[in-house]
């Protein structure tokens, strides 16, 4: 196994880089105690840096106990206690409960962004002052477009561009939910819909869920007993379970929406980043769903906008007033860079690099917790890892974090009383793939065996 060369994102210098990727790929088993290192002069050529660098390197290496000289034989070697070295010097945590998109170099995020906004502000100063607070033409004109792809033709004036998909969930739940109204969603969901909710005076009902997500017999169960006017849904790539619902099941709840009179929420974070999904509900009811389809997931949080398609003009109208008691509008120059990316194809590019990215962290997450039962998705950013009989949520994560990695327990997530066994783990946040690694092999350690061992994708 040849090291090969890299400067691990995140470093505070190029030197350090190159240290601490030789660590994390030490300590992930990438690297075997004994195998010769490359000449120092090929890893600076490599990496494009000065020979200087890999030399402070490399003797920093040797100072930590992870690089060993090679009398007799000549070069550099991994040292044959380096796995414990790199471990010490890996103390590092691991964040794997925070959701967002791996930001993979090609993707090239912080420089599309800077360039980007610079092509923008030449265009005038009107991106410094106050917008419609629907967005502006152009802005809706572009979500329409965007949303054109999946829902088919979608009128400018039914879209909302909003700060995120939170915001535009709130606006969407005060515009639609009186105080007391209940709205079904499943056993576990996305927590900012439960608190958007909560915050209108909206109470929950939850929902019965299988592998494919909310159950349609639970939804004709509950308006049976007249209590349920709405509902929130994640077809796609469920959050936090990865249930993806197929063709027939959003045929039955759309349905079911459209003989009982439910106005359907349903939330898409993830649809771009999936292999082939059918098409959303919003498609089969479109008169009754609102269809919220945020950037912060498929490309990234720091770009919060999010396009809203309402049923109507008027109800866009409505979730628009709603907005402006709360955020008011968008950022118009986010929403410009939006736009532009939209445009010029741009958007597509980074969709595609963090749907590559997300593939290949899917694939280690799937070598790693082989043998423990958990769902994925093959482009998803999560992973719902259920825990062996006899071992709780609650104190699993707390064990984790402990030990230097962080997930996210099913409590986070729950509508009701019901409350599976069962943790998030995010791949996004991860600065990179090694430290994903090592971060799911602490979760492993912590696990045991299951006799349960399954893989559902």
């Amino acid at each position: 196994m040849v090291w090969r060369p890299r400067i691990r994102i995140g470093s505070g210098s190029k030197f350090m880089g190159i240290v601490e990727a030789i660590e994390e790929d030490v300590a992930a088993g990438d690297v075997a105690p004994g195998e010769r290192m490359p000449a120092q002069r090929s890893v600076a050529t490599a990496l494009g840096i000065d020979l200087t660098t890999v030399t402070r390197a490399y003797g920093e290496a040797k100072l930590r106990g992870v690089l060993e000289a090679s009398p007799g034989r000549g070069g550099t070697r991994v040292a044959a206690d380096a796995p414990q070295s790199a471990a010490r010097a890996l103390a590092r945590p691991v964040d794997l409960s925070l959701n967002i998109p791996p930001q993979p170099a090609r993707a090239d995020l912080a420089g599309r962004l800077a360039r980007t906004t610079a092509e923008v502000l030449r265009g005038g100063a009107g991106l410094l002052q106050y917008c419609p607070v629907a967005g502006t033409e152009a802005d809706r004109v572009a979500g329409a477009y965007r949303l054109g792809k999946v829902l088919g033709p979608v009128d400018p004036g039914r879209v909302v561009v909003a700060s995120g998909a939170q915001a535009s969930l709130f606006a969407i739940f005060a515009a639609i939910l009186a105080p007391g109204a209940r709205i079904g969603m499943g056993v576990v969901t996305y927590p900012g819909a439960r608190a958007a909710a909560e915050r209108v005076g909206a109470a929950i009902v939850p929902l019965a869920m299988d592998a494919e997500g909310v159950v349609p017999e639970a939804v004709a169960d509950a308006c049976r007993a007249g209590s349920v006017s709405a509902l929130y849904l994640v077809p796609t790539l469920d959050n936090p379970t990865t249930a993806t619902m197929s063709v027939e099941r959003r045929s039955a709840i759309a349905a079911i929406a459209r003989r009982e009179g439910l106005a359907i929420v349903e939330d898409d974070p993830y649809g771009p980043l999936a292999l082939d999904p059918p098409d959303p509900i919003a498609a089969r009811a479109p008169e009754r769903t609102w269809y919220v389809a945020t950037l912060a997931k498929c490309a990234t949080p720091g770009l919060r906008i999010a396009h809203v398609a309402a049923p109507t003009a008027r109800a866009a109208d409505a979730v628009g007033a709603a907005l402006r008691a709360t955020t008011l509008m968008a950022s118009p120059l986010a929403a410009a860079v939006a736009t532009r990316w939209i445009a010029d194809g741009t958007l597509a590019k980074i969709v595609a690099a963090i749907r590559e990215e997300s593939a290949a962290r899917q694939e280690i997450a799937a070598a790693v917790l082989a043998g423990h039962c958990f769902r994925a998705a093959p482009r998803g950013p999560h992973v719902w890892l259920e825990l062996p009989p006899g071992r709780r949520a609650d104190a699993f994560a707390a064990e984790a974090g402990t030990g230097g990695v962080a997930v996210v327990p099913a409590s986070a997530f729950a509508t009701g009383t019901t409350v599976p066994e069962a943790v998030r783990v995010s791949l996004g946040a991860a600065p990179d793939r090694t430290a994903l690694r090592i971060g799911l092999k602490r979760l492993t350690g912590l696990l045991g065996t299951d006799a349960r061992a399954r893989t559902v994708v």
